[in-house]
C-alpha cells in the first residue's frame, strides 16, 4: 500500500494543479505533502480516500464539486493511463475515493515482500532508508548497583532496545549506551549493610547460593531495616559517601567488590532478555567532569554559591525555581554526574541525536539538564531528547526497593517460563516443540516484551503476568502461535508439492475480502515502521502485528490453501501465507518477541 498511496498523491497533486490552470485560479501550486490519504469506513466505498476539505477555501469550491472536477480531469488522456493502472477513481461526496486494481496491487505487494525478504520494511517508496546518515545515541536501562533489575527496568530495556532496533532498521547508525549508577548514598547503604551483617562471616553470593546482584539488593533491604531501629543510619551512609569521594582505600575496595557483584548479575539478565550495549558508562568515572564543569561555571558567574557552600543554578529563565548542583560538603548529585556523562559521550561519539529513555518522573530533571548544558555553551544540547515512559506495576500494587517488595526481573521471567512450560506439557507438545524449556523461555520473553510494548510509552500500566501468557487475544504468545502455525502450513504445502506463485495471473484470483484485506495490511508494513521510528514508539508496530495475525487467521479459515481446487489459486494463497511469515519475522524481531517455528 505504501507505493500506491504515493502514486495516488502524486497523481491527485497533478490533477489539482491542472484544475487550478483550467479555472485560472490565483493560488499557489499544490504540493504532494498537501494531499492526505485515509481509509474509507466502508470497503465498498474504495480502498483509499482523499479528503478535499483542505482545498475548499483556497479554490472557492465545495469539496464535492472539486471531487467531480478531479474525476473528469483524471479521465483525460494526460492522466487516464496512470489512473487506470492504479484503479478506479470516483467522487464520493467531499472525498475522491480510489478502488484499487486488486490483481496488480496484490502482485506488486507480494513480489516486493519476496524480493526484499528480511529487508522488507527497511526502505520507503523511493527505495531509500528514511534515516540513512543519521547518528543516534540512545541511553537506556541505567541500573543501580545496589539492587538487581526489576519490572521497571524491564519496561525501560524493552523500550530502549526496541526503539534502537527500529531506528537501525530504518537506516540510522545507532549507538546503544548504558550509564551504570555505581556511586551515591544509595550504594553506600548496601555497602554499610554488608559491613555490618556479612563481612565478618565472609559471606559471598556463591557461599549463600544467590545470584550476585540479588545478594547486593538483599543488603539494601537490610540497611533499610537497620535504619528503622537506628536514627543515625542515614548519616552513617552519608559519611561513607564522603569517605568514598576522598578516595578511602578500604571503602573503595568494598565498593569495587559490590559493584562487580551487581554488574555481573545484571549482565546475565541482559543476555537473557536479548538486550545489548555498545558502551557502558559508569557514574564513578564521569561525576568528576561534572564537578569540574560546575566549578568552572561558578567562576564564570553562571551559577552561584549559598552561604553553606552549596552551589546552585537559577532556573528563572525556564520558569522554574533553582536547583542545587553541589552539596555543601562538596559531594556530587545526579545532575552533576549527568552533566559530565553527556559531555564525555559527545566527545566519544559525535551524535546527531541523543535519546534518554528514562521514566516520566524525571521530566523536570532532563529539562534542567538540557538547560544547564546549553548554559555551559554546548550547542549540541539542542540534540538531546528525553523519551519518557509511565510507571509499570503489578496488580498487587506499587513496588518499593527498600522494602523488598520489588519483583526481581529474573524471578518474573522464571515464573512466566514455568507457566509457559506447564501449558506446553498440558497439551502434550514436549516432543513436538523440541527443547520444551527453551521454547517456554522464548514464550515467556515474547509474553513479557509484547505486553510492555503494546501500550504507548507515556501511559502508566499494570503488568498482568497471567494475561500476558494467554495464547488467545492480544498477546505475544498469540503472535508466536500464529507464526508457528504458518510454518506448519508452509511445510504441509511443500510436502503436497504446492509452489508459491505471486504472478499477476495468480494473484488476480485472490478476490475474497479476507485475502484483499490481508494483502493491504502487509503493504502497510513499511509505513508502520517509519511511523514507529519517527515517533520513537513501538506500540503501533505491536498493534499492527496483532492485526496482521488476526487477519491471517480469518484468511486461513475462509480460504483453503492446499485444497483450493485450483493450482494457481493455491500458489497465490501460499505466497500470501509466506509473505505474512516474512512480515511477522521482521516485525517481531523489532519488538523483542522471538519467532517460533514450532510451538
Amino acid at each position: 500500500m505504501a507505493d500506491v498511496k504515493t502514486e495516488c498523491r502524486k497523481l491527485v497533486k497533478d490533477a489539482l494543479n491542472k484544475l487550478i490552470e483550467n479555472k485560472n485560479l490565483e493560488v499557489e501550486k499544490i504540493l504532494e505533502n498537501d494531499i492526505l490519504t485515509e481509509t474509507p469506513p466502508d470497503a465498498s466505498m474504495g480502498d483509499i480516500g482523499i479528503p478535499l476539505f483542505p482545498f475548499a477555501k483556497k479554490f472557492r469550491m465545495g469539496p464535492p464539486v472539486i471531487a467531480s472536477e478531479l474525476v473528469k480531469i483524471l479521465a483525460e488522456d494526460e492522466f487516464s493511463q496512470v489512473a487506470k493502472k492504479i484503479g478506479e477513481f470516483k467522487a464520493t461526496g467531499p472525498y475522491l475515493n480510489v478502488k484499487l486494481d486488486k490483481a496488480s496491487e496484490s502482485s506488486a505487494i507480494l513480489s516486493r515482500i519476496f524480493s526484499q525478504g528480511k529487508d522488507y520494511g527497511k526502505v520507503n517508496v523511493n527505495g531509500e532508508k528514511p534515516m540513512a546518515g543519521q547518528r543516534v545515541m540512545i541511553e537506556f536501562s541505567s541500573p543501580n548497583t545496589n539492587k538487581p533489575l526489576h519490572l521497571g527496568h524491564l519496561r525501560n530495556d524493552a523500550l530502549g532496545e526496541s526503539v534502537s532496533r527500529i531506528l537501525d532498521f530504518q537506516g540510522a547508525e545507532v549507538y546503544k549506551v548504558n550509564i551504570i549508577n555505581n556511586r551515591g548514598v544509595h550504594i553506600c547503604k548496601s555497602m554499610l549493610a554488608y559491613q555490618k551483617f556479612h563481612q565478618e562471616k565472609g559471606d559471598t553470593p556463591e557461599s549463600l547460593g544467590l545470584k550476585s546482584d540479588r545478594f547486593v539488593g538483599d543488603c539494601y533491604v537490610e540497611f533499610n531495616n537497620y535504619a528503622k531501629e537506628n536514627p543515625n543510619a542515614e548519616q552513617e551512609a552519608q559519611n561513607m559517601l564522603v569517605e568514598w569521594e576522598k578516595g578511602n582505600p578500604e571503602v573503595h575496595k568494598l565498593w569495587q567488590q559490590m559493584n562487580d557483584w551487581a554488574v555481573s548479575g545484571v549482565q546475565k539478565t541482559y543476555e537473557r532478555t536479548g538486550v545489548s550495549f555498545d558502551k557502558l558508562y559508569y557514574e564513578s568515572e564521569t561525576y568528576l567532569k561534572g564537578k569540574e564543569e560546575i566549578l568552572d561555571g561558578l567562576e564564570k558567574g553562571l551559577f552561584y554559591k549559598e552561604e553553606d557552600g552549596s552551589v546552585w543554578v537559577d532556573l528563572e529563565e525556564i520558569k522554574l525555581d533553582k536547583k542545587v548542583l553541589l552539596r555543601k560538603d562538596g559531594t556530587a548529585l545526579y545532575m552533576t554526574q549527568d552533566i559530565g556523562t553527556a559531555i564525555y559521550r559527545h566527545g566519544d561519539w559525535n551524535f546527531n541525536k541523543l535519546i534518554y529513555v528514562v521514566g516520566s518522573e524525571q521530566i523536570y530533571h532532563f529539562k534542567v539538564l538540557f538547560y544547564i548544558l546549553k548554559k555551559l555553551g554546548y550547542d549540541w544540547a539542542d540534540q538531546l531528547y528525553h523519551l519518557s515512559y509511565g510507571m509499570v506495576n503489578l496488580p498487587e500494587g506499587r513496588m518499593k526497593s527498600r522494602e523488598g517488595t520489588v519483583v526481581d526481573a529474573d524471578d518474573l521471567i522464571d515464573n512466566l517460563r514455568d507457566g509457559a512450560l506447564e501449558e506446553i506439557c498440558s497439551k502434550g507438545r514436549e516432543e513436538i516443540v523440541g527443547n520444551a524449556k527453551e521454547v517456554a523461555e522464548k514464550v515467556a520473553l515474547g509474553a513479557l516484551h509484547y505486553f510492555l510494548l503494546q501500550n504507548n510509552p507515556v501511559k502508566d500500566m499494570i503488568f498482568n503476568p497471567k494475561e500476558s501468557l494467554s495464547f488467545n487475544g492480544n498477546t505475544g504468545p498469540y503472535l508466536q502461535y500464529m507464526g508457528a502455525r504458518i510454518c506448519s502450513i508452509l511445510k504441509k504445502a511443500q510436502e503436497a508439492g504446492v509452489e508459491k506463485d505471486c504472478s499477476t495471473e495468480a494473484t488476480s484470483l485472490l478476490t475474497t475480502e479476507a485475502e484483499w484485506e490481508l494483502i493491504k495490511l502487509l503493504g502497510e508494513f513499511p509505513n508502520v515502521i517509519e511511523k514507529a521510528a519517527k515517533n520513537l514508539d513501538p506500540s503501533g508496530l505491536a498493534i499492527y502485528l496483532y492485526d496482521v495475525s488476526k487477519s491471517f487467521s480469518r484468511f486461513y479459515h475462509d480460504c483453503p490453501i492446499i485444497n483450493s481446487g485450483n493450482d494457481k489459486l493455491s500458489g497465490a494463497r501460499l505466497a500470501l501465507a509466506e509473505s505474512v511469515k516474512t512480515v511477522l519475522q521482521n516485525g517481531l524481531n523489532l519488538i523483542l518477541v522471538p519467532f517460533l517455528e514450532q510451538m
